[in-house]
C-alpha cells in the first residue's frame, strides 16, 4: 500500500525527517507517536502527499507520486487519500452533508451520487438526524465523525489522521477509537495515525515512535 524510502526534510537549517523508511500494508492501522517536535507531523504530511520531501522516494499502491505533476499529484490525493484533522476543518456554513460532498464534488461525481453516499456514510456513522445541521450545532464528537464521513466519501486507499481524537472528551475519544477499527473491519480501511493518544496507539496493529527526526529502530 505504502512504501518509503530514506525520506528527509528540512526546513532552512532544522532537519525534521532524517531518513525515514516505512511499509504499510492494505487493511493495516498504524500509529505513530513521539514527543511534539520529533516529525510526526511533517512525516503524515509527506506521506499523504500534502509536502514534499527533500530526498527519498514515496510510492502508494506502486504509484512514484512525486514524479507527478501537481495537477496529476492533486487527483491522485482526491482519489486515494482521505484525511482527519484534530481541528475538524468543517466549513462553518455549509451542512454536514454539504461538508462530506465537497471531496467527491471536487472528483466530478454527480451532485446525486455524492449526495447518496454521503447519506450511506452518515446513516453508518450514526448522524442520519444530523444531516442538515451546520458544524455549530454539532458536538465535538459528532463534527468529527462528519469529518470521517468526509474522509471517505471517495473510497481511499488510504486514511491519514492527525491527532483525531485530540480535541474531543474521553467519551467522544473512545467512540472515534472503535469507529476506525469498525472501519478497518467492514471496509478493510488503512489508518495511519498521529496521536499522543497512548491508548489508541497500543489498539493499533503497529506503534511506531518518531525520536528526533528518525523512526525508532532505524
Amino acid at each position: 500500500m505504502i512504501e518509503a524510502k530514506d525520506l528527509k526534510k528540512s526546513y532552512g537549517q532544522l532537519q525534521v525527517l532524517k531518513g525515514v523508511d516505512l511499509h504499510i500494508k492494505q487493511g493495516e492501522i498504524v500509529s505513530i507517536v513521539g514527543k511534539s517536535g520529533a516529525g510526526k507531523s511533517t512525516l503524515l504530511h509527506i506521506l499523504g502527499t500534502l509536502d514534499h520531501a527533500d530526498s527519498g522516494s514515496l510510492k502508494i499502491e506502486g504509484q512514484e507520486v512525486f514524479s507527478l505533476s501537481a495537477k496529476k499529484l492533486a487527483a491522485f490525493r482526491n482519489n486515494k487519500i482521505g484525511f482527519v484533522f484534530q481541528f475538524h476543518h468543517l466549513l462553518p456554513e455549509f451542512t454536514a452533508i454539504e461538508n462530506v460532498c465537497i471531496p467527491a464534488f471536487i472528483k466530478k461525481t454527480s451532485e446525486s451520487a455524492a449526495r447518496e453516499k454521503a447519506k450511506e456514510l452518515l446513516d453508518y456513522l450514526g448522524l442520519a438526524d444530523r444531516m442538515d445541521h451546520k458544524p455549530t450545532q454539532l458536538s465535538g464528537g459528532e463534527q468529527q465523525r462528519v469529518a470521517v464521513a468526509r474522509s471517505l466519501i471517495n473510497s481511499p486507499a488510504i486514511v491519514f489522521a492527525d491527532e483525531p481524537s485530540g480535541n474531543l472528551d474521553s467519551s467522544s475519544s473512545k467512540e472515534l477509537h472503535q469507529l476506525l477499527f469498525q472501519l478497518r473491519k467492514d471496509f478493510d480501511q488503512t489508518f495511519i495515525i498521529v496521536t499522543h493518544n497512548e491508548e489508541l496507539a497500543q489498539m493499533s496493529d503497529r506503534r511506531l515512535e518518531m525520536i528526533d527526526g528518525r523512526l525508532k529502530g532505524q
